[in-house]
C-alpha cells in the first residue's frame, strides 16, 4: 500500500460510500492523506460517513497534527442508476484534483435472468456497468494530464464463472473485468493504473446468508471481512497491480467452476431455484 502521506493535496472519489466497504475505502484513503468525495444514494448513511471520517482523521495518530485541519470531505447524494450520474458527479468535482477513483457501489441478488424484474435488470446494468465506465471516461483524461492516477474497479469472483442464480451479476462483473483490462493497457506509461478486485464473498449485508452459513464461509476462507478486503484491494491499487483475488479457495474454485458442464449447472439451478430471491 502507498506509504507516503498525501497531505490532503488531492482527492479520492468513492462510490457506495454510505456503508460497508465503501465507507471503509473512504476511511482508509482519508487516513492516507486524501480528501474524499463520498458518493451514495443513501443521504443519511453519507452524513454518518462524513461524521466518522472527520472523527477518524482528528483522532488518528497516523495523520500529522499540522495536517488535520486541511482534511476535506464532500458528500454527494446521487442515484448511480441515472443516465447522467457520472456527468453530475464529475461536474460537482470539477475543482478537485482527483487522483483516486474507487468504483465500489454494487448490487447483489440471486435470481434467474428471466425471472428478474425489469427494474432490477436496469439497476444492476447501470450501477455495475454504465456509470463506472462513464466515471472512468470522465476522470482518466485528467489523470493522464497530471501524469498520475489510480482506478480501482470492483469486479467479482463471479466474473470468471457461470453459476446458477447469479448469472446477471456475473455478466455485469465480466464487463467490468474486460473493460478494466483494456483501459489498463491504454493507460500504460501514462502514470495511470487500473486495478480490478475479484472478491468472493465479503461479510457485509450485501450477501444474504444465514448466520450459520456465514460462519462456515468465513472459516473456509470463501468469505472475508470488509477490512481485509479493502486492505488487499488498496494494496494492489497503490502497487499498480492488474488485479487481486484474496483467498486460496477462491483461486481453486475458478477453474473448477469454469470446467463444469451446462447439464450440471442446469441441475444445480433447478435445485436452487425454490430458494432464490424474487426481485
Amino acid at each position: 500500500m502507498k506509504k507516503i502521506f498525501n497531505a490532503y493535496q488531492t482527492w479520492a472519489v468513492v462510490t457506495g460510500a454510505a456503508s460497508g466497504m465503501g465507507r471503509e475505502y473512504a476511511r482508509r484513503l482519508a487516513l492516507m492523506g486524501y480528501d474524499v468525495v463520498a458518493v451514495d444514494i443513501n443521504e443519511a448513511g453519507l452524513h454518518e460517513t462524513v461524521r466518522m471520517l472527520r472523527e477518524e482523521v482528528e483522532s488518528s495518530e497516523e495523520v500529522p497534527a499540522n495536517a488535520k485541519d486541511s482534511f476535506k470531505v464532500m458528500a454527494l447524494v446521487q442515484d448511480l442508476s441515472e443516465t447522467d450520474a457520472a456527468e453530475r458527479i464529475y461536474g460537482k468535482t470539477e475543482g478537485c484534483d482527483v487522483e483516486v477513483l474507487v468504483n465500489n457501489a454494487g448490487l447483489m441478488y440471486c435470481q434467474g435472468i428471466a425471472e428478474t424484474g425489469e427494474r432490477m435488470l436496469h439497476l444492476i446494468m447501470m450501477v455495475h456497468m454504465y456509470t463506472p465506465l462513464m466515471l472512468c471516461r470522465k476522470y482518466v483524461g485528467r489523470m493522464k494530464e497530471r501524469g498520475r492516477g489510480y482506478i480501482l474497479n470492483i469486479s467479482s469472483l463471479a466474473a470468471w464463472m457461470i453459476w446458477p442464480g447469479i448469472g446477471m451479476y456475473g455478466t455485469t462483473k465480466r464487463f467490468v473485468r474486460n473493460y478494466s483490462r483494456e483501459l489498463r493497457i491504454e493507460c500504460r506509461r501514462t502514470g495511470v493504473s487500473v486495478t480490478n478486485a475479484y472478491f468472493g464473498a465479503v461479510d457485509t449485508s450485501l450477501v444474504p446468508l444465514k448466520d450459520s452459513l456465514r460462519r462456515i464461509a468465513r472459516m473456509s476462507g470463501v468469505m472475508i471481512s470488509p477490512e481485509k478486503a479493502v486492505s488487499r484491494a488498496l494494496r494492489a491499487t497503490f502497487g499498480r497491480r492488474r488485479g487481486v483475488m484474496p483467498g486460496l479457495l477462491n483461486k481453486i474454485l475458478v477453474p473448477v467452476c469454469m470446467l463444469m458442464p451446462d447439464c450440471l449447472l442446469g441441475l444445480a439451478y433447478r435445485k436452487a431455484r425454490p430458494y432464490l430471491m424474487k426481485v
